[in-house]
């Protein structure tokens, strides 16, 4: 997860992958809310939510769309498909609607 302030970055948050695979991701439930209790304590504001694509495009799956439960983040979605050139994307998922959201990466 990344929180932030105002629309700008500030902190990424590592969670544990409850699915333990290297094809699904789920937040574990803990780690969640550590992490939200810890967004809220500093004042941040989730902005994104960030994870990898090992074998695939950086482009939301039907899985990815079927769990956003966040409409005011960004799904960033990082592809590994090419390790040696990572690509990274984000994305607005709402009400089952994918657009892409530009990133800027200082």
């Amino acid at each position: 997860m990344i929180g932030g302030e105002d629309g700008a970055a500030t902190t990424v948050y590592r969670s544990i992958n409850a699915e333990a695979s290297p094809l699904r991701y789920s937040l574990d439930a803990n780690d969640q809310f550590r992490i939200m209790h810890e967004m809220e304590e500093s004042g941040e504001e989730l902005l994104a939510i960030y994870h990898s694509h090992t074998a695939s495009a950086p482009y939301p799956s039907q899985t990815d769309v079927n769990l956003a439960a966040y409409p005011d983040a960004v799904y960033v979605i990082v592809s590994l498909q090419d390790p040696a050139h990572p690509e990274v994307r984000g994305f607005w998922i709402r009400d089952g609607q994918v657009e892409e959201a530009e990133l800027d990466v200082d």
